[in-house]
């Protein structure tokens, strides 16, 4: 019997994050990152992070994830973190930089340096 070739990852396309408002969440993002929008309507936005995606999909109940979250690589770890504190929004007690945007969906903030 003859083995069945299986695809290899190569990487994350996108990461769909649940938002309330999809302006205020592209208000939001914009102030801690620069990226490229590349598609938006009503119910969504779709971000060019270089060669991955994130989504940021309206959702009329969205609710905080305890333990799941998403990574997003930075070039400028510390620019990241002044953002935040122009936003007001408070680091996550931790090593890490994690944070929870206003639609309760946490954030960690990976800097290769």
């Amino acid at each position: 019997m003859l083995a069945t070739r299986k695809a290899r990852a190569v990487g994350v396309h996108h990461v769909t994050l649940k938002v309330g408002n999809v302006d205020e969440a592209l208000d939001f993002y914009g102030r801690l990152f620069d990226f490229e929008l590349v598609d938006r309507n009503d119910a969504s936005a779709v971000l060019d992070f270089v060669d991955q995606f994130l989504l940021l999909q309206k959702n009329a109940a969205p609710r905080a994830d305890d333990g799941r979250h998403v990574g997003l690589v930075v070039d400028d770890r510390k620019a990241v973190q002044r953002a935040l504190a122009d936003a007001g929004i408070t680091p996550l007690p931790g090593p890490l930089l994690h944070f929870l945007d206003p639609w309760g969906n946490r954030v960690e903030i990976v800097c290769y340096d």
